[in-house]
């Protein structure tokens, strides 16, 4: 055959399973989930704009009680921001500029962009979070599937301990307390910031370890909840497909045990902890602002704080769609790695 042949058959296969993915059940789920995402940013988007304008005062009312600033210079700043309007017609404004331009509005604190500054600050909380949720995984699926093979035995009660104690733990405290050992064992663990101070003379491998050795203390701070609940929701749904009778058939036909626990049992036991990857990505996001605050680590947790303490209405507003936007798209991530995961499950019936 010509290499002109072999390359129109290549070329025709391309554009067939191009053409069979956006007929597929999957993209028609993807959009139907992206539609649906859309929807929900709306009505996040009024309810936050409500929350906030129903909130005792605003951004000028600090600046009223500065002497210094006269009553002409509010009025003019007052006009400049748009806060002489109505809320919806303040509302309007802010969604019209986002859908037609992309602009979130400026912040009132910083005189800046808000896409600027949060494009600024959500790289650092993005690695805090995802680092973390790699070392959950990493740690609690184990600890899971150990626990739940050797049920009731030492090991399993250990795990079990130390889960409680793990889910006794808030992030603030886990934090502190984490402060207090960063304190006693100077210079061991450096504390504040995200690099330090000769980063900017380090080699490129110089720079990538002295980020992570920032990162220490806030993602354990940020993992110690998260894998202490995952931890436990994995024994429970390992244990509880151990139970099953296909589990038990595939022991007697001589399979081996690993085999058993790793390919049948383990494959459909995760599932419902693939489901949970979504919430639990939006929940570390939230989680990461407390740890941010803690350990000065420069993301959008002291920006978003600092932000609702001045009532800076449009970067509170983004950064509560941010949050919204992360949940939306985890979910459907979630949603998309369960298909992958098991093949059966059919995309285009789920709610």
């Amino acid at each position: 055959m010509s290499t002109s042949g072999q390359g129109e058959r290549r070329l025709v296969s391309r554009w067939d399973s191009f053409l069979n993915f956006f007929t597929s059940d999957t993209f028609a789920f993807i959009v139907k989930r992206v539609l649906q995402g859309l929807v929900t940013l709306l009505l996040a988007s009024i309810l936050c704009f409500l929350l906030i304008q129903l909130a005792p005062g605003d951004y000028l009312s600090t600046l009223r009680e500065n002497p210094k600033i006269s009553p002409d210079r509010i009025e003019q700043l007052k006009r400049q921001f748009g806060l002489d309007r109505s809320w919806p017609d303040q509302y309007f404004r802010w969604l019209w500029q986002v859908v037609t331009q992309g602009n979130f509005g400026e912040s009132f604190v910083y005189n800046r962009s808000v896409a600027s500054l949060l494009w600024e600050r959500v790289a650092a909380t993005l690695l805090l979070a995802i680092s973390s949720l790699v070392m959950t995984w990493a740690i609690a699926l184990p600890m899971g599937i150990i626990g739940a093979v050797n049920q009731n035995g030492i090991i399993d009660r250990v795990f079990r301990v130390l889960s409680y104690i793990g889910q006794g733990f808030p992030s603030f405290i886990a934090a502190l307390l984490l402060l207090i050992l960063a304190q006693n064992t100077t210079p061991l663990f450096p504390v504040g910031d995200m690099t330090s101070i000769d980063y900017n003379d380090l080699t490129l491998l110089g720079k990538i370890l002295d980020v992570a050795w920032h990162m220490i203390l806030p993602t354990i701070a940020l993992s110690i909840t998260s894998f202490a609940g995952l931890q436990r929701i994995t024994r429970g749904q390992l244990l509880d497909v151990l139970r099953q009778d296909y589990i038990q058939t595939a022991r007697a036909k001589g399979l081996p045990e690993n085999k058993v626990i790793y390919v049948h049992a383990l494959r459909n036991a995760i599932n419902p902890l693939i489901t949970l990857l979504g919430f639990e990505f939006a929940a570390l996001l939230s989680g990461a602002f407390i740890t941010e605050y803690f350990f000065n680590w420069p993301g959008l947790g002291r920006l978003i704080y600092q932000a609702l303490l001045a009532q800076d209405i449009y970067l509170v507003m983004a950064s509560l769609m941010m949050g919204a936007t992360m949940l939306i798209a985890g979910n459907l991530l979630a949603d998309l790695l369960l298909k992958f995961v098991d093949p059966r499950i059919k995309l285009g019936d789920a709610n």
